[in-house]
């Protein structure tokens, strides 16, 4: 699964770390959704997208 999350981080001028918080994560975990080797669960997703203002599938999709 790829994700916007990097890209959107950047456009917004949040970190790794901040994200994190505003999620309830480990910087870790977004460190691993950035290089997608972990897929989020629905919740996450949605916590994720709602942070960027955006649907799921606009921020988590297919290759």
């Amino acid at each position: 699964m790829k994700t916007r999350i990097r890209e959107l981080r950047a456009r917004e001028h949040l970190t790794q770390i901040d994200l994190a918080l505003k999620v309830g994560v480990r910087r870790e975990t977004i460190v691993f959704l950035e290089k997608g080797k972990y897929n989020p669960s629905l919740k996450l997703a949605y916590d994720i997208a709602k942070v960027f203002n955006m649907k799921i599938e606009d921020v988590f999709f297919l290759e």
